[in-house]
């Protein structure tokens, strides 16, 4: 599985004005009319995918750079203006109740001829992974799932940091399937890296992994034991007690959880999971679970896992809030009929507008990956 990025983005209050987003559906519309008709719906699915591209539409659309907004509302944006009858895909989901919804929507695709079981599954799969996977301190609370008619996929989702009012964006792509937890984000968008993330999808926590696997083998009784020592670790009582704290108190962000989900440990027990993708997709094994199993392998066998974690921005026509400038109304009505009257053109034949495009793209070629700088 390839997860395509991630993104830091700033939480901004207030709601996107309605003048401006009565202009972005038509304008989304067209672009994604256009992409389609050329390169057909993998290559604007592979294009979400890109956190650069996305967050430069974001910005084409008019929305803030840096705002957490510019994925809610772009995402709303694109829900709005994707269909099966005009661009051969839609997008599903959404902020909130909406991306509770998700599974039963994915099922109605049925009508359509796809398989909405299996893509409910990828649907939690990559939420589970985003979610307990890798535990960057972020709770998703937005999940738009963009799937074609060959069940070609993007899923943009999004979490919260409730302390410092962070969000993060999260892309995911079904080209290059592999595995859900084997290193699946490459290319990635760097914000403010953290030292303190859980990252079980990292090379680096191979080992302990394995592990894990190893210890739910084990019976519930052991690991129940084996999870006591690991909360002892985490006890200020007992530092007195230690001819050398630094080498027995835990570092504050391996923090222990409270609980384990015992009930779900005791089933992968009785019917032992064949590989940690497994395990992690298992109903029960949530972030509290994962973590324990994690700390364990750490602090009883000695096999830590990553904690390293896993994560680099355009202007167009502005900000809603009027940065880094006003959206220039005008100007972005002329562009929205510019892109209409392309397409019209394009169907009767006349292409001389789409191949200035291409040449305008050649002209200005865009930055490659390997140029931009990483964290």
């Amino acid at each position: 599985m390839k997860r395509a990025g991630i993104a830091d983005l700033k939480l901004h209050p207030g709601k996107a004005p309605h003048w401006l987003v009565k202009r972005m559906i038509p304008m989304a519309d067209a672009l994604c009319k256009v992409i389609v008709d050329e390169y057909g719906t993998a290559e604007l699915l592979r294009r979400l995918a890109d956190p650069v591209w996305f967050q430069a539409l974001s910005n084409v659309l008019g929305y803030d750079w840096d705002s957490s907004g510019s994925t809610t509302v772009t995402c709303g944006v694109l829900k709005s203006a994707l269909s099966f009858e005009t661009h051969n895909m839609v997008g599903i989901g959404g902020k909130g109740i909406a991306s509770k919804k998700v599974p039963e929507q994915l099922r109605a695709l049925e009508d359509y001829g796809l398989d909405g079981a299996g893509l409910v599954d990828i649907s939690k799969a990559v939420a589970k992974v985003d979610n307990a996977g890798v535990q960057d301190g972020y709770q998703l609370y937005q999940h738009l799932f963009f799937v074609d008619a060959e069940e070609n996929w993007t899923v943009v989702q999004q979490g919260m940091d409730f302390k410092s009012n962070d969000a993060r964006r999260y892309h995911w792509t079904a080209e290059e399937t592999k595995s859900f937890i084997d290193e699946p984000h490459t290319g990635l968008i760097s914000g403010e890296v953290r030292d303190t993330t859980l990252d079980m999808t990292s090379k680096l926590s191979d080992e302990c992994r394995k592990v894990s696997m190893d210890i739910i083998k084990e019976d519930p009784a052991r690991v129940k034991r084996y999870f006591e020592d690991v909360k002892a670790y985490g006890e200020t009582t007992l530092i007195p007690w230690m001819e050398d704290e630094q080498d027995i108190v835990l570092p504050s962000y391996k923090v222990v959880p409270s609980r384990m989900e015992w009930k779900a440990v005791r089933r992968a027990y009785e019917s032992p999971p064949d590989s940690y993708e497994k395990l992690l997709l298992t109903d029960g094994f949530g972030p509290a679970t994962i973590r324990g199993l994690s700390l364990i392998s750490e602090m009883i066998f000695g096999t830590p896992p990553s904690w390293s974690d896993p994560v680099r921005m355009c202007f167009a026509f502005g900000g809603k809030d009027g940065v880094p400038f006003p959206v220039p109304r005008k100007d972005y009505d002329r562009a929205i009929e510019f892109m209409e009257q392309t397409i019209n053109d394009a169907k009767m034949g006349r292409r001389e507008k789409i191949l200035g495009l291409k040449r305008l793209r050649e002209f200005a070629p865009p930055i490659l990956r390997k140029d931009l700088v990483t964290a």
